[in-house]
């Protein structure tokens, strides 16, 4: 919490380095000069070093999914511009992470226009983020939903039309701090992650839990669907039954692993940040800020890097390459 007026801050012991609950997202006083440039900085926290690290890895493997698909004509379907926008917000988040480590310690002295810039990118992105994965869950429900007329439907310039609402929308989330939604000038008023206010962090993580909700029960429907459309096809196709039972366990293996990935990183995050305030121990809050930024350097490798044709794309990108794929149709099994 912040400190009476004319007592010396204490140092914490914890890791973290501001004055409170955790790292700030854009910044803040903590480990910088005083605004008159007279005080020494702040030994650098090894968690925000952590995250710096962990920002440059994202941005430079999101980065890298981004130029396969750029560069490679034949991924131009609506499924791959959601991978994109993933890999593109992932890509932002990693960048701001890297520019908030600069901002706070780096930039003498210290600017309120940067720290709240910095806290509307990372927000933005995160934000973008989330929504993009929510997109992607919508898809391949549609995909297997509506599989006859999925095709037809879902084009490109829809794809593309949707894809560019829902970011408007993210930036409008990251231009929150720069209109108001920080607490530079009430201290008392900081979440575990400062700029933002408690209540603002309240609603972010309220959201972010229902999206989560929507997102599982989505992939419950996605279950239930393989299962009937593999029970079906080994009906009427005895031959295949053993080939269709291990492409509807790989898509369930695979629906698995993107759950509780995203849950082990993130949820744990959305629920402290509804619960506690600047007072607790930084440590807290770093320990598990760093897990949710790490779901951004795990999801290229569920979303991107174990799909077929992104896996050929860069075989070739890389030494003139490619894997031989399996000729075998992709089924609505194949989540």
């Amino acid at each position: 919490g912040p400190h009476r007026a004319g007592s010396a801050p204490t140092p914490k012991s914890s890791g973290g380095t501001n004055d409170g609950g955790g790292p700030d997202l854009g910044g803040g006083p903590a480990g910088t000069a005083a605004p008159g440039g007279g005080g020494p900085a702040a030994a650098v926290s090894p968690w925000d070093i952590a995250l710096c690290a962990t920002g440059t890895a994202v941005a430079g493997e999101n980065a890298l999914v981004l130029a396969v698909l750029f560069y490679t004509p034949s991924l131009r379907a609506p499924s791959f511009v959601l991978i994109g926008s993933l890999a593109l917000a992932d890509l932002l988040a990693g960048l701001g992470l890297v520019g908030n480590f600069a901002v706070r310690y780096l930039l003498r002295p210290p600017s309120e226009a940067a720290e709240l810039g910095a806290a509307g990118l990372l927000l933005a992105a995160f934000s973008a983020s989330v929504c993009s994965l929510l997109a992607i869950t919508v898809d391949r429900y549609l995909s297997l939903y509506n599989a006859l007329t999925y095709h037809s439907e879902r084009t490109l310039g829809f794809t593309c039309g949707a894809v560019l609402l829902m970011w408007l929308l993210c930036l409008g989330v990251g231009l929150l701090p720069p209109l108001g939604w920080h607490c530079l000038r009430d201290q008392s008023a900081c979440s575990v992650l400062r700029p933002v206010t408690k209540d603002n962090a309240a609603v972010l993580a309220v959201t972010f839990l229902l999206l989560f909700a929507l997102m599982m029960q989505l992939y419950l429907q996605i279950c239930k669907i393989a299962f009937r459309h593999a029970q079906q096809i080994a009906v009427q196709h005895q031959f295949i039954a053993t080939a269709q039972a291990t492409s509807t366990r790989k898509g369930l293996s695979t629906l698995s692993l993107i759950l509780g990935t995203f849950a082990l990183c993130w949820i744990p995050f959305a629920i402290y940040s509804l619960v506690a305030d600047s007072s607790y121990p930084a440590v807290y809050t770093y320990s598990l800020a760093l897990p949710a930024a790490c779901n951004s350097l795990i999801n290229p490798i569920i979303y991107a890097f174990r799909n077929p044709d992104i896996q050929k794309s860069l075989w070739l990108a890389c030494c003139g390459c490619g894997p031989a794929l399996s000729s075998r149709p992709r089924t609505s099994s194949d989540v």
